[in-house]
Protein backbone atom coordinates (compact mmCIF):
# COMPACT_ATOMS: atom_id res chain seq x y z
CA UNK A 1 0.00 0.00 0.00
CA UNK A 2 1.16 3.53 -0.98
CA UNK A 3 2.23 5.94 1.68
CA UNK A 4 1.68 8.57 0.20
CA UNK A 5 -1.89 11.22 -0.10
CA UNK A 6 -2.65 11.41 -3.80
CA UNK A 7 -6.03 9.61 -4.61
CA UNK A 8 -6.97 8.22 -8.05
CA UNK A 9 -9.16 10.09 -10.16
CA UNK A 10 -12.42 7.64 -9.49
CA UNK A 11 -11.24 8.50 -5.70
CA UNK A 12 -11.27 11.96 -5.94
CA UNK A 13 -14.82 12.01 -7.34
CA UNK A 14 -15.96 10.05 -4.23
CA UNK A 15 -14.32 11.99 -2.21
CA UNK A 16 -16.21 15.21 -3.36
CA UNK A 17 -19.65 13.56 -3.90
CA UNK A 18 -18.93 12.38 -0.20
CA UNK A 19 -17.77 16.19 1.25
CA UNK A 20 -20.57 17.72 -0.69
CA UNK A 21 -23.04 15.05 0.83
CA UNK A 22 -21.41 16.32 3.92
CA UNK A 23 -21.60 19.57 3.63
CA UNK A 24 -25.59 19.59 2.98
CA UNK A 25 -26.45 17.75 5.92
CA UNK A 26 -23.79 19.56 8.18
CA UNK A 27 -25.26 23.40 6.87
CA UNK A 28 -28.40 24.57 9.44
CA UNK A 29 -31.76 25.14 7.75
CA UNK A 30 -32.20 28.98 7.09
CA UNK A 31 -35.27 28.48 9.58
CA UNK A 32 -32.70 27.31 12.55
CA UNK A 33 -30.54 30.15 11.84
CA UNK A 34 -33.38 32.98 11.36
CA UNK A 35 -34.42 31.42 15.05
CA UNK A 36 -30.99 31.60 16.39
CA UNK A 37 -30.51 35.12 14.90
CA UNK A 38 -33.53 36.65 16.50
CA UNK A 39 -33.33 34.68 19.78
CA UNK A 40 -29.40 36.09 20.30
CA UNK A 41 -30.39 39.83 19.89
CA UNK A 42 -33.02 39.28 22.38
CA UNK A 43 -30.55 38.07 24.24
CA UNK A 44 -28.09 40.81 23.88
CA UNK A 45 -31.23 43.23 24.55
CA UNK A 46 -32.19 41.36 28.20
CA UNK A 47 -28.75 41.32 29.14
CA UNK A 48 -28.15 45.24 28.10
CA UNK A 49 -31.73 46.28 29.77
CA UNK A 50 -30.72 43.77 32.89
CA UNK A 51 -27.64 45.86 33.73
CA UNK A 52 -29.21 49.59 33.62
CA UNK A 53 -32.21 48.04 35.92
CA UNK A 54 -29.26 47.19 38.62
CA UNK A 55 -27.49 49.97 37.20
CA UNK A 56 -24.22 48.55 36.82
CA UNK A 57 -21.56 50.17 35.19
CA UNK A 58 -21.65 50.90 31.15
CA UNK A 59 -21.28 46.86 29.94
CA UNK A 60 -20.58 46.42 26.02
CA UNK A 61 -22.44 42.98 25.16
CA UNK A 62 -21.97 40.78 22.12
CA UNK A 63 -22.62 37.39 21.23
CA UNK A 64 -19.56 35.84 20.01
CA UNK A 65 -18.15 31.91 19.26
CA UNK A 66 -19.78 29.85 16.32
CA UNK A 67 -23.50 30.78 16.82
CA UNK A 68 -22.57 34.27 15.90
CA UNK A 69 -20.60 33.63 13.06
CA UNK A 70 -22.55 31.05 11.26
CA UNK A 71 -19.58 28.23 12.06
CA UNK A 72 -21.60 26.29 14.13
CA UNK A 73 -22.94 22.51 13.39
CA UNK A 74 -26.40 21.66 13.47
CA UNK A 75 -27.71 20.74 17.41
CA UNK A 76 -24.41 21.58 18.43
CA UNK A 77 -23.93 25.18 19.74
CA UNK A 78 -24.38 27.84 22.61
CA UNK A 79 -25.18 31.20 22.25
CA UNK A 80 -22.28 32.77 24.10
CA UNK A 81 -22.81 36.02 25.32
CA UNK A 82 -19.98 38.39 26.71
CA UNK A 83 -20.34 40.83 29.17
CA UNK A 84 -17.89 43.45 29.08
CA UNK A 85 -17.18 45.84 31.85
CA UNK A 86 -14.66 48.95 32.02
CA UNK A 87 -11.12 47.97 33.32
CA UNK A 88 -11.44 49.94 36.55
CA UNK A 89 -14.17 47.77 37.69
CA UNK A 90 -12.71 45.12 40.53
CA UNK A 91 -12.40 41.53 39.85
CA UNK A 92 -14.35 40.29 42.10
CA UNK A 93 -17.24 42.83 41.80
CA UNK A 94 -16.94 41.66 37.80
CA UNK A 95 -17.47 38.00 38.49
CA UNK A 96 -20.47 38.80 41.11
CA UNK A 97 -22.28 41.34 38.33
CA UNK A 98 -21.60 38.77 35.99
CA UNK A 99 -23.10 35.85 37.93
CA UNK A 100 -25.84 38.13 38.83
CA UNK A 101 -27.09 39.17 35.28
CA UNK A 102 -26.52 35.58 34.25
CA UNK A 103 -29.05 34.59 37.01
CA UNK A 104 -31.54 37.09 36.07
CA UNK A 105 -32.16 36.47 32.05
CA UNK A 106 -31.00 32.66 31.84
CA UNK A 107 -33.40 29.57 32.70
CA UNK A 108 -32.17 27.06 34.92
CA UNK A 109 -28.56 28.76 35.24
CA UNK A 110 -25.45 26.75 36.48
CA UNK A 111 -22.18 27.76 37.79
CA UNK A 112 -19.74 26.82 35.64
CA UNK A 113 -15.61 27.63 35.73
CA UNK A 114 -13.40 28.72 33.98
CA UNK A 115 -10.66 31.28 34.95
CA UNK A 116 -13.80 33.16 36.92
CA UNK A 117 -16.98 31.57 37.37
CA UNK A 118 -20.04 32.32 34.66
CA UNK A 119 -23.67 31.11 34.57
CA UNK A 120 -25.00 28.62 31.71
CA UNK A 121 -28.57 27.91 31.03
CA UNK A 122 -31.32 28.44 28.92
CA UNK A 123 -32.56 31.56 26.72
CA UNK A 124 -35.50 30.66 24.68
CA UNK A 125 -34.94 27.78 23.14
CA UNK A 126 -31.02 27.38 22.92
CA UNK A 127 -28.38 26.79 25.32
CA UNK A 128 -26.39 30.31 26.61
CA UNK A 129 -23.69 31.12 28.45
CA UNK A 130 -23.00 34.32 29.88
CA UNK A 131 -19.59 35.32 30.86
CA UNK A 132 -18.05 38.59 31.81
CA UNK A 133 -14.88 39.95 30.85
CA UNK A 134 -12.97 43.68 30.41
CA UNK A 135 -13.45 45.84 27.49
CA UNK A 136 -10.16 46.22 27.08
CA UNK A 137 -8.39 48.10 24.07
CA UNK A 138 -6.03 46.07 22.81
CA UNK A 139 -6.56 42.12 22.45
CA UNK A 140 -2.81 41.68 22.89
CA UNK A 141 -3.01 42.81 26.46
CA UNK A 142 -5.76 41.16 27.96
CA UNK A 143 -6.61 41.30 31.65
CA UNK A 144 -8.48 37.83 31.43
CA UNK A 145 -8.42 35.32 28.72
CA UNK A 146 -12.23 36.25 28.15
CA UNK A 147 -11.18 40.21 26.85
CA UNK A 148 -9.49 38.47 23.67
CA UNK A 149 -12.75 37.12 22.34
CA UNK A 150 -14.28 40.55 20.20
CA UNK A 151 -10.99 40.42 18.22
CA UNK A 152 -10.89 36.96 17.69
CA UNK A 153 -14.85 37.60 16.76
CA UNK A 154 -13.76 40.82 14.36
CA UNK A 155 -11.08 39.28 13.08
CA UNK A 156 -12.82 35.98 11.96
CA UNK A 157 -15.91 37.97 10.76
CA UNK A 158 -13.42 39.94 8.06
CA UNK A 159 -11.55 36.71 7.19
CA UNK A 160 -14.83 34.15 6.52
CA UNK A 161 -16.78 34.08 3.20
CA UNK A 162 -20.29 31.75 2.79
CA UNK A 163 -17.38 28.86 1.51
CA UNK A 164 -15.47 29.33 4.22
CA UNK A 165 -17.62 28.68 6.73
CA UNK A 166 -18.79 25.28 5.59
CA UNK A 167 -15.36 24.46 5.08
CA UNK A 168 -14.76 25.19 8.86
CA UNK A 169 -17.91 22.40 9.46
CA UNK A 170 -16.20 19.98 7.43
CA UNK A 171 -12.90 20.59 9.55
CA UNK A 172 -15.44 20.63 13.02
CA UNK A 173 -17.09 17.33 12.58
CA UNK A 174 -13.72 15.35 10.98
CA UNK A 175 -12.32 16.44 14.35
CA UNK A 176 -15.26 15.29 16.35
CA UNK A 177 -15.39 12.11 14.53
CA UNK A 178 -11.66 11.16 15.24
CA UNK A 179 -12.54 12.63 18.80
CA UNK A 180 -9.96 15.19 19.08
CA UNK A 181 -12.45 18.19 18.89
CA UNK A 182 -12.21 19.96 22.31
CA UNK A 183 -9.49 22.35 24.09
CA UNK A 184 -11.00 21.29 27.58
CA UNK A 185 -8.49 19.16 29.88
CA UNK A 186 -10.35 16.58 29.16
CA UNK A 187 -10.32 16.09 25.37
CA UNK A 188 -6.59 18.16 25.18
CA UNK A 189 -8.00 18.86 21.43
CA UNK A 190 -8.71 21.50 18.89
CA UNK A 191 -10.40 24.02 19.79
CA UNK A 192 -12.81 26.00 17.35
CA UNK A 193 -10.67 28.93 17.42
CA UNK A 194 -7.82 27.00 16.01
CA UNK A 195 -10.46 25.04 13.70
CA UNK A 196 -11.44 28.61 11.78
CA UNK A 197 -7.91 29.65 11.85
CA UNK A 198 -6.75 26.48 9.87
CA UNK A 199 -9.33 26.34 7.58
CA UNK A 200 -8.68 30.25 6.61
CA UNK A 201 -5.33 29.63 6.36
CA UNK A 202 -4.96 27.18 4.21
CA UNK A 203 -8.15 27.78 2.26
CA UNK A 204 -10.38 24.63 2.37
CA UNK A 205 -11.05 21.60 4.49
CA UNK A 206 -9.23 19.42 1.72
CA UNK A 207 -5.69 21.72 1.87
CA UNK A 208 -5.82 21.71 5.60
CA UNK A 209 -5.66 17.70 5.81
CA UNK A 210 -3.55 17.91 2.75
CA UNK A 211 -1.03 20.02 5.09
CA UNK A 212 -1.82 18.33 8.01
CA UNK A 213 -0.74 14.62 6.37
CA UNK A 214 3.10 15.94 5.97
CA UNK A 215 3.20 17.50 9.80
CA UNK A 216 5.44 16.27 11.92
CA UNK A 217 5.09 16.27 15.77
CA UNK A 218 5.75 18.82 17.41
CA UNK A 219 4.81 20.87 14.90
CA UNK A 220 5.37 24.92 14.53
CA UNK A 221 3.05 26.47 11.59
CA UNK A 222 4.22 30.42 12.36
CA UNK A 223 7.94 31.03 10.51
CA UNK A 224 10.77 30.70 12.23
CA UNK A 225 11.47 33.37 14.49
CA UNK A 226 7.76 34.56 14.86
CA UNK A 227 6.04 31.78 17.08
CA UNK A 228 5.55 32.39 20.60
CA UNK A 229 8.76 32.66 22.45
CA UNK A 230 7.07 30.52 25.73
CA UNK A 231 6.22 27.22 23.61
CA UNK A 232 8.79 25.72 23.13
CA UNK A 233 7.61 22.41 24.47
CA UNK A 234 3.87 23.08 22.90
CA UNK A 235 3.52 19.58 20.00
CA UNK A 236 1.41 22.34 18.31
CA UNK A 237 2.30 25.94 17.69
CA UNK A 238 0.07 28.42 15.70
CA UNK A 239 0.40 32.45 16.86
CA UNK A 240 -3.11 34.03 17.70
CA UNK A 241 -3.54 36.45 14.88
CA UNK A 242 -4.61 38.63 18.09
CA UNK A 243 -2.05 38.09 20.20
CA UNK A 244 1.12 37.03 18.23
CA UNK A 245 2.62 35.98 21.83
CA UNK A 246 -0.40 33.65 22.46
CA UNK A 247 -0.26 30.00 20.98
CA UNK A 248 -3.70 29.00 19.77
CA UNK A 249 -2.99 25.38 19.72
CA UNK A 250 -1.13 25.07 23.02
CA UNK A 251 -4.36 22.41 24.15
CA UNK A 252 -3.22 20.42 21.80
CA UNK A 253 -1.35 17.13 22.73
CA UNK A 254 1.05 15.11 20.99
CA UNK A 255 -0.90 12.15 21.10
CA UNK A 256 -4.17 14.18 19.42
CA UNK A 257 -1.68 15.89 16.89
CA UNK A 258 -0.47 12.31 15.21
CA UNK A 259 -3.96 11.26 15.40
CA UNK A 260 -4.85 14.12 13.18
CA UNK A 261 -1.95 13.90 10.90
CA UNK A 262 -2.76 10.33 10.59
CA UNK A 263 -6.10 10.92 10.37
CA UNK A 264 -5.58 13.57 7.48
CA UNK A 265 -3.48 10.86 5.69
CA UNK A 266 -5.86 8.00 5.63
CA UNK A 267 -8.60 9.96 4.50
CA UNK A 268 -7.04 11.25 2.06
CA UNK A 269 -6.66 7.94 0.41
CA UNK A 270 -9.41 6.34 1.95
CA UNK A 271 -12.33 8.68 2.15
CA UNK A 272 -15.28 7.45 3.92
CA UNK A 273 -18.38 9.06 6.12
CA UNK A 274 -16.52 7.26 9.04
CA UNK A 275 -14.22 9.87 9.62
CA UNK A 276 -17.04 12.32 10.23
CA UNK A 277 -19.61 9.48 12.16
CA UNK A 278 -17.66 6.60 13.39
CA UNK A 279 -19.45 3.15 13.90
CA UNK A 280 -17.93 3.24 17.55
CA UNK A 281 -18.54 0.10 19.74
CA UNK A 282 -21.37 0.42 22.47
CA UNK A 283 -20.01 -0.24 26.24
CA UNK A 284 -19.41 -4.11 27.43
CA UNK A 285 -22.16 -5.97 28.65
CA UNK A 286 -21.05 -7.81 31.89
CA UNK A 287 -20.73 -10.54 30.31
CA UNK A 288 -18.69 -9.32 27.49
CA UNK A 289 -16.47 -7.98 29.90
CA UNK A 290 -15.94 -11.33 31.44
CA UNK A 291 -15.10 -12.89 28.49
CA UNK A 292 -12.62 -9.89 28.12
CA UNK A 293 -10.52 -10.79 31.53
CA UNK A 294 -10.94 -14.42 30.22
CA UNK A 295 -9.40 -13.89 26.29
CA UNK A 296 -6.46 -11.62 27.92
CA UNK A 297 -5.74 -13.88 31.28
CA UNK A 298 -5.61 -10.90 33.17
CA UNK A 299 -6.77 -8.90 36.51
CA UNK A 300 -8.47 -6.00 36.37
CA UNK A 301 -8.16 -3.67 39.84
CA UNK A 302 -10.61 -0.99 40.30
CA UNK A 303 -9.99 2.11 42.64
CA UNK A 304 -13.17 3.93 42.99
CA UNK A 305 -14.03 7.42 45.03
CA UNK A 306 -16.10 9.99 44.90
CA UNK A 307 -15.29 13.41 43.32
CA UNK A 308 -18.01 15.88 44.60
CA UNK A 309 -17.74 19.49 43.43
CA UNK A 310 -14.10 19.28 41.31
CA UNK A 311 -14.52 20.93 37.99
CA UNK A 312 -12.80 19.09 35.29
CA UNK A 313 -9.83 20.93 34.80
CA UNK A 314 -9.21 20.59 38.24
CA UNK A 315 -10.00 17.24 38.33
CA UNK A 316 -8.88 15.71 34.49
CA UNK A 317 -4.99 16.52 35.64
CA UNK A 318 -5.15 15.05 39.05
CA UNK A 319 -6.94 12.28 38.10
CA UNK A 320 -4.30 11.09 35.37
CA UNK A 321 -1.69 11.86 37.11
CA UNK A 322 -2.33 9.20 39.78
CA UNK A 323 -3.82 6.74 37.62
CA UNK A 324 0.16 7.80 35.84
CA UNK A 325 1.49 6.92 39.29
CA UNK A 326 -0.09 4.16 40.51
CA UNK A 327 0.89 2.38 36.70
CA UNK A 328 4.29 3.18 36.91
CA UNK A 329 4.50 1.54 41.21
CA UNK A 330 2.95 -1.23 39.78
CA UNK A 331 5.06 -2.10 37.19
CA UNK A 332 8.33 -1.55 39.03
CA UNK A 333 6.82 -4.04 41.26
CA UNK A 334 6.65 -6.36 38.66
CA UNK A 335 2.86 -6.66 38.04
CA UNK A 336 3.37 -6.85 34.49
CA UNK A 337 0.95 -3.44 33.89
CA UNK A 338 -0.77 -3.93 30.61
CA UNK A 339 -3.02 -0.62 30.81
CA UNK A 340 -5.03 1.61 32.56
CA UNK A 341 -7.61 4.07 32.36
CA UNK A 342 -9.55 6.08 34.23
CA UNK A 343 -13.24 7.91 33.97
CA UNK A 344 -15.75 9.79 35.91
CA UNK A 345 -19.26 10.36 36.03
CA UNK A 346 -21.84 11.28 38.35
CA UNK A 347 -19.63 12.60 41.03
CA UNK A 348 -17.98 9.31 41.21
CA UNK A 349 -14.48 8.28 39.56
CA UNK A 350 -12.80 5.32 38.85
CA UNK A 351 -9.02 4.34 37.59
CA UNK A 352 -8.78 1.07 36.40
CA UNK A 353 -5.65 -0.45 36.15
CA UNK A 354 -4.98 -4.25 33.75
CA UNK A 355 -2.32 -6.41 35.21
CA UNK A 356 -0.98 -9.64 33.90
CA UNK A 357 -0.22 -11.00 37.06
CA UNK A 358 -3.20 -11.07 39.94
CA UNK A 359 0.09 -12.24 42.16
CA UNK A 360 3.56 -12.47 41.96
CA UNK A 361 6.37 -14.29 43.11
CA UNK A 362 7.93 -13.83 46.66
CA UNK A 363 11.30 -12.56 45.47
CA UNK A 364 11.66 -9.37 43.79
CA UNK A 365 15.30 -7.74 42.49
CA UNK A 366 15.65 -4.11 44.23
CA UNK A 367 18.06 -1.90 42.43
CA UNK A 368 20.65 0.20 44.10
CA UNK A 369 23.07 2.89 42.57
CA UNK A 370 25.78 2.26 39.98
CA UNK A 371 29.36 2.04 41.06
CA UNK A 372 30.91 5.45 40.90
CA UNK A 373 28.43 7.07 40.27
CA UNK A 374 25.32 7.12 43.02
CA UNK A 375 25.63 6.97 46.61
CA UNK A 376 26.90 3.48 47.71
CA UNK A 377 27.78 3.26 50.83
CA UNK A 378 24.41 4.49 51.83
CA UNK A 379 22.93 1.27 49.85
CA UNK A 380 25.14 -0.40 51.61
CA UNK A 381 24.55 0.75 55.23
CA UNK A 382 20.80 0.83 54.73
CA UNK A 383 20.51 -3.11 53.46
CA UNK A 384 22.87 -4.31 56.04
CA UNK A 385 20.34 -3.58 58.38
CA UNK A 386 17.14 -5.46 56.82
CA UNK A 387 17.05 -9.11 56.21
CA UNK A 388 17.17 -9.81 52.54
CA UNK A 389 17.15 -13.33 50.61
CA UNK A 390 20.43 -12.54 48.74
CA UNK A 391 23.05 -9.71 48.31
CA UNK A 392 24.21 -7.18 48.66
CA UNK A 393 26.18 -7.20 44.99
CA UNK A 394 26.85 -6.01 42.25
CA UNK A 395 25.39 -6.93 39.07
CA UNK A 396 26.56 -7.50 35.28
CA UNK A 397 26.03 -3.70 34.29
CA UNK A 398 28.09 -2.47 37.72
CA UNK A 399 24.99 -1.86 39.62
CA UNK A 400 24.45 -2.39 43.57
CA UNK A 401 21.91 -5.72 44.10
CA UNK A 402 19.90 -6.92 46.00
CA UNK A 403 16.56 -9.68 46.68
CA UNK A 404 14.39 -9.33 49.36
CA UNK A 405 11.32 -10.79 49.74
CA UNK A 406 8.06 -9.20 48.22
CA UNK A 407 5.39 -7.99 50.27
CA UNK A 408 1.85 -7.56 49.43
CA UNK A 409 2.15 -10.32 46.36
CA UNK A 410 -1.19 -9.77 45.78
CA UNK A 411 -2.48 -7.16 43.40
CA UNK A 412 -5.27 -5.42 45.04
CA UNK A 413 -3.16 -5.85 48.18
CA UNK A 414 -0.53 -4.04 46.56
CA UNK A 415 -2.69 -0.82 44.87
CA UNK A 416 -4.37 -0.46 48.86
CA UNK A 417 -0.95 -0.31 50.37
CA UNK A 418 0.66 2.16 47.57
CA UNK A 419 -2.30 4.64 47.70
CA UNK A 420 -0.50 6.69 50.64
CA UNK A 421 2.75 7.01 48.42
CA UNK A 422 0.97 7.77 45.11
CA UNK A 423 1.12 11.23 43.46
CA UNK A 424 -1.63 12.05 42.90
CA UNK A 425 -2.68 15.97 43.72
CA UNK A 426 -3.70 18.08 46.51
CA UNK A 427 -8.05 17.68 45.63
CA UNK A 428 -7.54 13.59 45.18
CA UNK A 429 -5.34 12.90 47.82
CA UNK A 430 -7.79 13.43 50.88
CA UNK A 431 -10.35 12.17 48.99
CA UNK A 432 -8.60 8.89 48.17
CA UNK A 433 -7.01 8.39 51.20
CA UNK A 434 -10.60 8.62 53.71
CA UNK A 435 -13.55 7.41 50.78
CA UNK A 436 -11.00 5.44 47.96
CA UNK A 437 -11.93 1.48 47.76
CA UNK A 438 -9.96 -1.24 45.86
CA UNK A 439 -11.49 -3.94 44.63
CA UNK A 440 -11.71 -5.85 41.62
CA UNK A 441 -13.37 -4.67 38.35
CA UNK A 442 -16.19 -7.59 38.80
CA UNK A 443 -17.49 -5.68 41.95
CA UNK A 444 -17.82 -2.00 40.80
CA UNK A 445 -19.06 -2.91 37.33
CA UNK A 446 -22.54 -1.30 37.52
CA UNK A 447 -20.48 2.15 39.23
CA UNK A 448 -21.54 4.89 36.72
CA UNK A 449 -18.13 5.83 35.61
CA UNK A 450 -17.00 2.13 34.97
CA UNK A 451 -18.51 2.00 31.85
CA UNK A 452 -16.57 4.95 29.99
CA UNK A 453 -12.93 3.54 31.35
CA UNK A 454 -13.47 0.41 30.40
CA UNK A 455 -13.93 1.61 26.61
CA UNK A 456 -10.38 3.61 27.05
CA UNK A 457 -9.17 0.34 28.19
CA UNK A 458 -10.18 -2.59 25.74
CA UNK A 459 -11.58 -0.05 22.42
CA UNK A 460 -8.49 1.28 22.16
CA UNK A 461 -8.32 1.79 18.22
CA UNK A 462 -8.58 4.26 15.41
CA UNK A 463 -12.19 5.55 15.45
CA UNK A 464 -12.38 5.82 11.50
CA UNK A 465 -11.46 1.86 11.47
CA UNK A 466 -14.29 0.67 13.20
CA UNK A 467 -17.23 -0.49 11.04
CA UNK A 468 -15.50 0.72 7.91
CA UNK A 469 -16.22 -1.31 5.11
CA UNK A 470 -14.97 1.34 2.51
CA UNK A 471 -11.46 0.96 2.92
CA UNK A 472 -11.78 -2.45 1.95
CA UNK A 473 -13.19 -1.99 -1.14
CA UNK A 474 -10.56 0.38 -2.34
CA UNK A 475 -7.55 -1.92 -0.97
CA UNK A 476 -8.21 -4.23 -3.26
CA UNK A 477 -8.66 -2.25 -6.08
CA UNK A 478 -5.24 0.22 -5.65
CA UNK A 479 -1.94 -1.69 -7.30
CA UNK A 480 1.13 -2.34 -5.20
CA UNK A 481 3.36 0.91 -4.93
CA UNK A 482 6.40 0.98 -3.26
CA UNK A 483 6.12 2.23 0.41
Amino acid sequence: MSSGTSASPDEGTHREALEGALLKELTPPDSLADRLGAVMREAVAAVERTARSLHFPPVRVLVAGSAARGTYLPGNFDIDLFVLFPPEVHREDLVEMGLRLGAAVLTNPQKKYAEHPYLRGTFGEFPCEVVPGYAVSDGAHPMTAVDRTPFHQEYLLQQHTLETRGQVRLLKQFLKGIRVYGAEVATEGFSGYLTELLVLRAGSFGKVLSEASRWTVPMRLAPAGSEPAAETTAALVLADPVDPHRNVAAAVSSRNLALFILASREYLLYPTRDFFFPNLPPSFSREEAREMLTRRGSTVAALRFPVPGLVPDVLVPQLRRSERSLSSRLAEGGFGVLGTSSAVKDDQAVILVECREATIGPVRVHEGPPIGVGNTHAFLERWGKIPVIAGPYVSEDGRLMVEVEEEDRGLIERVRRLLPHLAMGRDLRPVIEKEGQVVLLEEVFDDPPVAGALRGLWRKGLPWVQGSSRRAEVEEQRPETEP
